[in-house]
């Protein structure tokens, strides 16, 4: 079965799951499902620096995923980090099952601007795209209007565009069709045609 699977990792802003769900359903053009919310990050923060260790939460995700899940995306209002940089806004499994996105930096507020919701949505949208694509295999993209480029600034973050350029699309798509067909036949049952 082809599923994503969405979770928010404590509680989440009920508006941007749906945006994300909504989004993922139509770039993947796969079943997206939701599951009940994952308990907060706590066995990941940092004392130091207050934040949460992204590979951590990844590797929880892992153990977390539905039997028969495509892939599981964590969404997460808690900033997150890796030990080279100071923050990062998602990671993900390159090629692997799971990833996660931080609202954290992409709320205005974080900024001490007013609250927005609407570009908060797009934001969200663009970096769960952005983290499931490498689920997918893609790396990033050296197209600044791909949604798979990086973005280590919310200023590249809103200067990229929202969906995938047209060479990281095929890329995409030929590793969903795998995916979709490996469901259908498992190991050794695939029809020769």
């Amino acid at each position: 079965m082809s599923i994503i699977y969405l979770a928010s990792i404590g509680a989440a802003d009920e508006e941007v799951l749906a945006a994300v769900e909504i989004c993922l359903r139509r770039a993947f053009e796969l079943e997206v499902r939701r599951m009940q919310p994952l308990p907060e990050p706590d066995y990941a923060r940092d004392a130091k620096s207050g934040q949460y260790s992204s590979s951590l939460v990844v590797r929880e995700l892992v153990g977390s995923c539905p039997a028969g899940a495509a892939r599981l995306l964590g969404v997460t209002e808690r900033d997150l980090f890796i030990p080279m940089l100071t923050f990062v806004y998602g990671q993900a499994q390159l090629g692997g099952m799971a990833a996660v996105i931080s609202l954290a930096r992409l709320r205005q507020e974080f900024y001490q601007m007013p609250s927005n919701p609407a570009l908060l949505k797009i934001r969200a949208a663009k970096e769960a795209l952005h983290e499931m694509g490498h689920t997918f295999g893609l790396v990033h993209c050296p197209g600044r209007e791909c949604v798979m480029s990086l973005a280590t600034g919310i200023r590249q973050l809103d200067r990229k565009g929202g969906a995938f350029c047209p060479s990281c699309e095929v890329i995409y798509r030929e590793r969903v069709t795998m995916m979709q067909r490996k469901a259908a036949y498992p190991a050794g049952r695939e029809v020769l045609r």
